[in-house]
């Protein structure tokens, strides 16, 4: 059984001890059913249909961890709790922007807006960039841009040849009003009312709020018919036995040594064959398929992501009956403007509420272990809602409420009710399996067999790890 404060490489299995380590290593998992895509998330996705479907190329390359292509401090940069006057640099775009790049780093859809002193966040039908705003056209794509006012110079009136500076607000409302009075007639309730009302036309629009995109508005997008490149994500069994795995195998491994030698400066002798086979093919876990359960079955899996029939990135992932564990990923430096790390992970939660919709208890999302102490294993806390498991009575707590406290102690109990504790802790040592001689028997027999020293503090410390539940379903093995 797959254990969730468990962690694996290849078949070896691991918990960190948590108070003694010295980057405690927190099990996060995301509520995949309830995700919410964030601004950074959102350009990454745009960014990738982007480049399938006319081949546009980011200008700035990522030379980042994978998925750690928007590491930022999770407390201050939290989407989700984010003050709106707080307007970071990246946000800030500059008028010499082009028109499609400004489009992508507008979040369409929510209709918030921002101000900061006299930074505002205009939309226009058409804007012109140059220091003043035009009036806006019918018909036209809406675009977004940040102009700052500047006053005028000492002893200089204003510019008379230029259009007065309008708020936001206003210009946004006319944008909408010239939009319905392109409509010649409307009807309301039985009777036709001539477009000419623009106070009713106005107040009926808004009435209608724009609903946010969902994940799947963006990994599932259609693509023109003669888009540029071509993206297929292929789940396969690691099994030899399973032709897929195996006709990719040689791809898949060259691969991953690219990827080890370029990102983490591995020796060819590192990430040969064989260490890619014990890293990331080999599995305690047993494939399975139950009748209630996904229509791929239980088990280890490669995401394999084809582009334009070349794989240059690679997902490992287990699937369990209550969430989809990512093992690790790796992937072509050459694409890494790409950002492959956080687009692979998007796409997984969007695997995993695929998979709930046929397994209705798989419904979570687990990325392994959250590090606050290092910077660069921050970025997990960016894919919200997210819970970190408590290390002392092993329930999970929103990381919102986890957060304030790892700023002040790397080692944190979550849990503030101060007489909770573990409910699966041990109870019974002497109900513990152990495997000797090749005969299971429990630990209270096997201690009155065993010859030489008590081996019973050792025994209690592998207990008290596990728990009570796990320590009659897992076998100790003892010489």
């Amino acid at each position: 059984m797959y254990i969730y404060y468990y962690f694996r490489s290849g078949k070896y299995v691991y918990k960190p001890i948590m108070n003694q380590t010295c980057c405690p290593q927190y099990t996060i998992r995301c509520q995949a059913l309830h995700f919410q895509t964030s601004k950074s998330h959102k350009k990454v996705l745009k960014k990738m249909l982007k480049f399938l479907s006319r081949g546009d190329v980011s200008k700035v390359v990522s030379e980042e961890e994978p998925m750690d292509s928007h590491i930022e401090n999770a407390v201050a940069c939290d989407f989700a709790y984010k003050g709106e006057s707080h307007v970071s640099q990246s946000e800030l775009t500059p008028l010499s922007v082009d028109h499609t790049e400004r489009v992508e780093n507008e979040d369409q859809g929510t209709g918030e807006k921002k101000e900061e002193g006299n930074v505002q966040k205009v939309e226009s039908d058409s804007l012109q960039l140059h220091a003043d705003i035009e009036t806006p056209v019918p018909g036209e794509p809406s675009h977004s841009a940040k102009v700052v006012h500047a006053p005028p110079k000492p002893g200089k009136g204003a510019d008379l040849s230029k259009p007065p500076c309008r708020k936001a607000k206003d210009i946004r409302k006319e944008r909408k009003l010239q939009k319905l009075l392109q409509n010649q007639m409307c009807t309301v309730e039985g009777s036709q009312l001539q477009a000419a009302d623009p106070v009713f036309l106005l107040q009926n629009s808004e009435s209608k709020p724009n609903q946010p995109k969902t994940i799947e508005d963006f990994v599932f997008a259609s693509l023109p018919d003669d888009a540029r490149h071509k993206l297929e994500v292929r789940l396969v069994p690691v099994s030899f036995e399973d032709p897929q795995f195996k006709s990719s195998f040689n791809q898949s491994a060259t691969l991953f040594a690219k990827y080890q030698m370029a990102v983490h400066k591995d020796t060819p002798s590192e990430c040969g064959e064989n260490e890619f086979t014990r890293f990331l093919c080999d599995s305690p876990l047993e494939a399975e398929n139950a009748p209630n359960g996904p229509e791929c079955g239980y088990g280890s899996f490669h995401q394999q992501y084809w582009l334009d029939g070349k794989i240059i990135a690679v997902g490992v992932v287990d699937i369990l009956p209550y969430c989809v564990s990512s093992v690790y990923l790796y992937y072509d430096p050459d694409y890494s403007f790409l950002s492959l790390g956080v687009y692979s992970a998007l796409r997984e939660i969007a695997f995993t509420r695929q998979l709930h919709e046929k397994a209705p208890d798989l419904c979570f999302y687990y990325m392994g272990f959250y590090i606050h102490s290092c910077p660069k294993m921050r970025y997990k806390g960016q894919y919200r809602p997210s819970d970190l498991l408590c290390p002392e009575t092993y329930v999970w707590t929103p990381i919102e409420q986890c957060l304030p406290l790892l700023e002040h102690s790397k080692y944190c109990r979550f849990n503030q009710d101060g007489k909770a504790v573990d409910e699966g802790r041990i109870k019974e040592l002497g109900r513990v399996r152990v495997l000797h001689k090749r005969i299971v028997m429990p630990y209270s027999v096997y201690k009155k067999r065993r010859k030489g020293p008590s081996d019973e503090a050792s025994v209690q410390q592998y207990a008290s790890l596990v728990g009570q539940t796990c320590s009659e379903r897992m076998l100790l093995f003892r010489s």
